[in-house]
Parts: C-alpha cells; sequence; structure tokens
C-alpha cells in the first residue's frame, strides 16, 4: 500500500465550521484508492520540514487564534515558500487562505502578517459579512465546485496567482472581480466551507492523485485510471 505523510499545519488551532472535514475526506478518499494517510500535526515552536510532507492542510479559526498562528508562521515561511514552489500540495481554507498571502486586515482593523507565500492580500468589511451558498467554475478542469461561503475578508490576487474558479452563485473573494479562492502551482485555496471537498469529490481526488504523483509517479496513473 502506498503511504503518504500529510502536515496538518496548526491542526491544534484551526477548525472553525468543522473544515478538518476536508482533511478527513482525503484521508477517506486515499483509503478508497488504496492509500494510508498518515496525518502529523505541525503547531506552534515546531519547524515545518518541506521534503518531509506530501500534502498540507491548513485551516481557519478564530481572529484570537489566528493572530497567534500569524506570529509562529513567521517562522515557517521561508520552508513553506519552498514547498509550494517545489510542487508541494497544498489545500488551504479560509483563514489558511488569507495567512498563506502578505496579510489580511481583521474584523477589528487589525493588519495580520501572513507567510507571504502567495501573491494576495485580505482587507476587511465594516459590518458585513459575505455569508450564503456560492457555485463555482474552474475553467482549466471543466469543473463546478459547490458549497458555503461566510467570512468577513476580501481577497485580491496578485496577477500570477489563478481563482480556483469563476463565482457563478456568491460573493466569492471580494464580491468585486467574480474570482473565489486561488489555484498557484499545487496549491488550491477556498473560502469555501461545508466542507469545501466533502461536497466536491473530483477536486479531492485530483488533489490525492497529484500528491502521489509527486512522491511515486508511476502509481499514481494506475491508482486513478
Amino acid at each position: 500500500m502506498i503511504e503518504l505523510t500529510v502536515c496538518h499545519l496548526y491542526g491544534n488551532l484551526l477548525n472553525t465550521y468543522g473544515d478538518n472535514g476536508n482533511l478527513l475526506m482525503l484521508k477517506h478518499r486515499a483509503k478508497q484508492h488504496g492509500i494510508l494517510f498518515n496525518i502529523e500535526i505541525i503547531s506552534l515552536n515546531q519547524s515545518f520540514d518541506p521534503s518531509k510532507y506530501d500534502l498540507v492542510f491548513f485551516g481557519g479559526g478564530q481572529d484570537f487564534e489566528q493572530r497567534i498562528v500569524s506570529l509562529d508562521l513567521q517562522t515557517k515561511k521561508s520552508d513553506l515558500s519552498s514547498y509550494i514552489e517545489n510542487d508541494g500540495v497544498m489545500v488551504g481554507i479560509c483563514g489558511g487562505f488569507q495567512l498563506l498571502g502578505h496579510y489580511y486586515v481583521d474584523a477589528a482593523g487589525t493588519k495580520i502578517e501572513g507567510a507571504g507565500a502567495l501573491d494576495y492580500y485580505t482587507l476587511n468589511q465594516v459590518n458585513n459579512r459575505f455569508i450564503g451558498d456560492i457555485v463555482i467554475k474552474n475553467e482549466e478542469f471543466g469543473e463546478t465546485y459547490k458549497g458555503f461561503e461566510n467570512h468577513n475578508g476580501r481577497t485580491f490576487l496578485g496577477d500570477q496567482v489563478k481563482p480556483l474558479g469563476i463565482v457563478e452563485k456568491g460573493q466569492g473573494n471580494n464580491g468585486e472581480d467574480r474570482t473565489e479562492g486561488a489555484h498557484y502551482k499545487q496549491t488550491f485555496c477556498s473560502y469555501l466551507h461545508g466542507p469545501l471537498l466533502v461536497q466536491n469529490i473530483p477536486l479531492t481526488d485530483r488533489i490525492i492523485k497529484q500528491a502521489v504523483k509527486n512522491r511515486f509517479p508511476k502509481q499514481a496513473e494506475e491508482l486513478f485510471s
């Protein structure tokens, strides 16, 4: 059986809206394909080894926990950037999505430093949130993803980062440009809850396949044919 080593980044601090369900779904689908997940939590005051992990999951939390994570994240940002730039597979949801960017401004107006691993930034809204069902279309893969959004942040992507999808229903990253989430190399980010990967199996399998392909290129095509 193929084994993948998976990092749950700050998994003991960040789990808003049950988004750890994304990791459970990845593990479940991997098992159906004959793949074993070995999941490790890497949290405060622990180093992140970019050569060790086949997949990284980075969820979201409340602003209090994310401020704590932001401080610790500065010690890991170089290694996280290296992992991403070398086609490491990563999933960032909501706060994890925001923290991979340059910075985000929380609901209280405080600027929170991100990892700067991806080129975008997030501003806040005053007395407003984007809440409701959302549908997006990923034109690169020809796939439609559904979920539920609930976020105060308004994220604006840089030129080198593609959205995960174009909004067909809902508000998306910022309510202005119809983008939702981010896709850069093998990093997939989104505001979609639900959790995202429970409702969108093609994306779940795509992520697992890429993680297998990076470590076991020959077996990947056999397992997902």
